[in-house]
């Protein structure tokens, strides 16, 4: 038979789990400040730190908001606050990954043409990269795909909505994405000339006239035909080649670069119809 003293303490051991259980579940009720917010509290909070630049805040009040209240106008407008707060705080997965729920959920929306537009800044901010606003670097040389990702959603964009207001800043942002991505396959058919590949350096060369006409990389990719074909002793094609740069030059037929379109000053004012600040 267990002796007093240990039954005594047993249940001595038990009342204070007790108390801590019951303590940390009133802690962390008290922890959460936004207990028993209506959603508009919610979102004017979020919104005021969106404001103050307090993004990581911010997306946690707008997920909050989302789960406590999915349906209304406050959560469809917190799904696109997300997105431009996780740009904001340089998360480009999570900010793609909520402007194509935003996308999914309201194709109809009147200002869905923002989410597409965010969607292809996103891709084009990680096309140029982080290092570029301290160490510019020919853009060029980077792995392309974040730039064709960018191209096709500001394609997207210009399809779908021709008459919305970022549809010329995309167009834009095309013509330079594209001038890159045709500057890339010319750095990749030189790579193949240093490595003695001279059949790829020209089919690659051939890929930039035929598929990237009225940009600046043709002037260069035929300057790499002409060499991929004299390695090859091909000296008809090789003349043909040269022939074709010749002409064009003294034409005046190929383009410059195209400049490098501006900062984007996205906001997330958008919804004035909804006049969700004054509610």
């Amino acid at each position: 038979m267990p002796s007093t003293l240990t039954r005594l303490a047993t249940l001595l051991t038990v009342f204070l789990i007790g108390i801590a259980l019951t303590g940390c579940s009133m802690f962390g009720k008290e922890a959460d400040e936004t207990e028993g917010w209506n959603a508009s509290k919610i979102y004017a909070e979020a919104a005021s730190e969106m404001d103050a630049g307090n993004y990581k805040r911010a997306i946690e009040l707008y997920e909050k908001l989302e789960a406590r209240y999915p349906f209304g106008r406050y959560a469809m407008q917190a799904q696109l606050d997300v997105a431009y707060a996780n740009y904001r705080a340089e998360e480009p997965e999570a900010a793609l990954a909520a402007a194509d729920r935003f996308i999914k959920l309201y194709p109809q929306n009147p200002y869905v043409d923002y989410a597409y537009y965010l969607k292809g800044i996103v891709n084009y901010n990680r096309s140029v990269g982080f290092l570029d606003k301290y160490v510019p670097m020919d853009v060029s040389q980077r792995d392309p795909g974040a730039a064709l990702d960018a191209f096709t959603d500001f394609s997207e964009l210009v399809k779908r909505f021709p008459d919305s207001k970022y549809t010329a800043d995309a167009r834009q942002r095309m013509v330079y994405l594209r001038n890159n991505l045709a500057k890339n396959e010319v750095n990749v058919a030189r790579y193949y000339m240093k490595r003695g590949a001279y059949v790829a350096a020209a089919n690659r060369a051939n890929y930039v006239i035929e598929r990237y006409q009225r940009t600046s990389a043709v002037e260069d990719a035929l300057e790499t035909l002409v060499a991929a074909y004299e390695a090859l002793g091909e000296k008809k094609l090789a003349a043909d080649a040269q022939r074709v740069l010749d002409v064009n030059r003294k034409a005046g037929r190929f383009v410059s670069d195209e400049p490098v379109p501006g900062e984007v000053s996205l906001s997330r004012k958008l919804w004035d119809y909804l006049q969700l600040d004054q509610n």
